[in-house]
């Protein structure tokens, strides 16, 4: 058993049994009805940013209606424009905001800005490295190693591997990208032989995928940093008239509604993300830290990821409404469990 398959496994456990603790989370109780948080979302062009969004509204409403804040709107910037969202950060502090949640452009060059913000800061997904920050994420290097892992099993060890990465430049797909080498130097039998950037978007990977396939060699599986990509990349396999390799599909209903469809033909894969609703857990997390709560700000509190398994996946798809994407939500008491546990 592969250690990565472990460390999930100790990961969902983690998440099943978070709502018994419940009852035993530490919920700051001070006064935040006065209190406004805002999001900064440095680019909204996929569907996982969009379920983001919606995700944030849903909550923030909800807080807003039960006066647990005064005010929760998101603000999106342009496509990953660092001087735009630093303005808007700017923006925010003068009109007031008590609490920024960012999912920034840059783990570096909001620092600045961040340092003099004078206000809660909670950096979310794409996370910034300011020490002032308090640091939602996702383990992203060991989901990249696990996808590794996955290959590596399906493939006895051995393959050609296409990597296609993220948006360049962000943090995220930094780390990824480097969970993808880690994970590759266990394998000595399987060769990188190619690497694109899909801009964790549909047709993007698409595109790129197409564009490279002809250069290379047999592809035996794709590392792919997920983001609505896996579709995509099949099609373009389809229209290069490969077979489409093992691969980590994303949790859109087009990816989980095509990996369903290859299962009839024996397709075999593994869905492993991280849920866009998890936002919801950064905004509890704001709330708390107005409210109180001492959390610590020297470490990064990662989110459990969410995995389908095959024999899950009928059951997932039919729950999803067509152009969903499977996702979890945080309530206050589930935030401040999972807090209290680490």
């Amino acid at each position: 058993m592969f250690r990565r398959g472990m460390q999930l496994r100790a990961a969902c456990a983690l998440a099943s049994c978070m709502i018994a603790s419940v009852a035993h989370a530490q919920v700051a109780t001070g006064d935040t009805s006065g209190k406004k948080i805002a999001l900064s979302n440095s680019f909204a062009g996929n569907a996982w940013r969009q379920s983001m969004l919606k995700s944030w509204n849903g909550v923030s409403q909800q807080a807003v209606a039960d006066k647990k804040v005064a005010a929760a709107p998101a603000f999106t910037t342009a496509e990953n424009q660092v001087t735009e969202q630093a303005q808007q950060v700017q923006n925010l502090i003068l009109q007031g905001y008590n609490a920024i949640v960012i999912d920034a452009v840059s783990p570096t060059a909001l620092n600045g800005t961040i340092k003099q913000a004078g206000v809660v800061v909670v950096s979310f997904d794409g996370i910034v490295d300011e020490p002032c920050a308090y640091r939602v994420n996702f383990d992203f290097k060991g989901w990249a190693e696990q996808g590794v892992d996955y290959l590596a099993q399906r493939l006895n060890g051995k393959g050609n591997i296409l990597e296609v990465r993220g948006v360049a430049g962000i943090s995220v797909d930094n780390l990824m990208h480097e969970g993808v080498l880690e994970g590759m130097k266990k394998y000595p039998g399987m060769k990188l032989v190619g690497s694109v950037n899909g801009d964790w978007t549909q047709s993007v990977a698409q595109k790129a995928v197409e564009g490279i396939l002809p250069t290379l060699p047999k592809v035996d599986g794709v590392a792919a940093i997920e983001g609505e990509m896996s579709f995509g990349i099949a099609q373009a396999f389809k229209a290069a008239n490969r077979s489409a390799p093992p691969m980590i599909i994303g949790s859109t209903y087009p990816e989980l509604q095509w990996w369903n469809e290859q299962t009839k033909s024996g397709y075999q894969s593994r869905s492993l993300s991280n849920p866009p609703g998890a936002v919801s857990f950064a905004f509890w997390v704001a709330q708390q830290v107005l409210a109180g709560k001492k959390i610590p700000k020297d470490v990064t509190i990662n989110v459990p990821l969410l995995a389908i398994s095959q024999q899950e996946l009928p059951a997932k798809l039919a729950a999803m409404p067509p152009g969903g994407i499977a996702d979890v939500t945080y309530t206050l008491p589930q935030t401040v469990a999972l807090l209290d546990k680490k």
